[in-house]
């Protein structure tokens, strides 16, 4: 892959190994993937970021991020980014406020949707803009969106499988990792936990919006005792650890969610999943094989209660066959070349449906 790809995160979030956001950690896979391919890589994130290639900074904020805020920082964003596109091959977006920054060049460009579609401005499917085409990150996503004007294809998304092959030295406790915020669910956690008599851990960041603070206070906090432990964001190191000694991972996530490395990451740590059957979730866990879909806080309880009928082995072997980073980057090494040099074959081979 010789391209030069410019990656533009979402404002304001650093990407590196270790950022607790999904689309970080896949614009931190891509980036790697891509100089290991000897194509050239241009990240374009928050000041702070740790990338392989060549980092373009913007603004970082330290303090509660509210309208304001982000409204300036999609416009530092759309300066900067205009800024650098001489010789850019393709440009790949990430973030959910892509379209305030889309450039008005004719670039060929990719929006990865990480998020559910109904978050984006609804105003992206209908726009009219060659070479653009729009990715989806599982099938339930693309088949809940709704018609667009520009192409939508489905990659699924990888992560570093075999760094997460830690030897197994299971322990009594339940693990919920993620963003702590209220669709993720985490006090459906804490129910299940204490309802099944078993300690819970809980990793993951509070970003400064005041809704993810205002859960944390009002939900988590109050609930933590010594057998309900939070021990805030966690590095890659410390993650790999937790999953490979936890007896299960729980995730009550109340969205419909898109996709989910966490689950993934669980796998390849050779842990159970225990999840809602919210959006992807049921893709990615087979139901008696690597884990539990459940439908409610009683459900999951007994589910960790039966985390003994799944082998360790089964989770690992689902995550290397499916959930493979490399596996992700070529396929959009392929896309990035069709939306560059066959724009026609991109259309055919995307779901692509008139908007109304």
């Amino acid at each position: 892959m010789r391209f030069t790809v410019l990656s533009v995160a979402y404002p304001l979030v650093p990407v590196s190994s270790d950022t607790a956001g999904g689309a970080e950690q896949i614009v931190s896979l891509l980036d790697r993937h891509i100089v290991a391919s000897g194509g050239r890589s241009i990240v374009m994130a928050a000041e702070g970021s740790r990338v392989r290639g060549v980092l373009i900074p913007t603004p970082k904020w330290d303090g509660p991020i509210d309208t304001q805020v982000r409204e300036w920082a999609a416009r530092e964003h759309r300066r900067i980014l205009n800024q650098a596109l001489q010789g850019i091959d393709i440009v790949h977006f990430h973030g959910l406020d892509f379209r305030e920054y889309l450039p008005e060049a004719d670039i060929p460009c990719v929006a990865t949707l990480h998020l559910p579609t109904g978050w984006y401005p609804q105003e992206i499917f209908t726009m009219r803009r060659e070479r653009m085409v729009y990715v989806c990150v599982s099938s339930s996503q693309q088949g809940g969106c709704q018609p667009s004007t520009v192409p939508i294809r489905t990659i699924q998304q990888g992560i570093d499988v075999d760094s997460f092959a830690m030897p197994p030295r299971k322990r009594w406790y339940a693990l919920a990792l993620g963003r702590i915020c209220p669709e993720k669910g985490f006090h459906f956690a804490i129910g299940a936990a204490q309802r099944a008599g078993a300690p819970l851990v809980i990793a993951g960041q509070v970003f400064p919006y005041q809704a993810h603070q205002q859960y944390f206070q009002h939900e988590i906090a109050p609930r933590l005792r010594r057998c309900v432990r939070f021990v805030g964001p966690v590095g890659l190191g410390q993650k790999r650890r937790l999953l490979s000694r936890a007896k299960c991972v729980l995730i009550p996530s109340t969205v419909a969610e898109t996709s989910s490395l966490v689950a993934m990451e669980a796998l390849a740590s050779g842990t159970p999943v225990i999840a809602f059957g919210s959006g992807a979730l049921p893709e990615i866990v087979e139901h008696g094989r690597t884990g539990f879909i459940v439908h409610d806080e009683a459900e999951m309880a007994e589910a960790i209660h039966r985390t003994g009928e799944i082998d360790s082995e089964d989770c690992r072997a689902a995550a290397r066959e499916r959930f493979s980073a490399a596996r992700m980057a070529r396929e959009y090494f392929d896309l990035y070349e069709q939306v560059k040099f066959r724009v026609g074959e991109v259309v055919e081979n995307c779901t692509s449906r008139p908007a109304a």
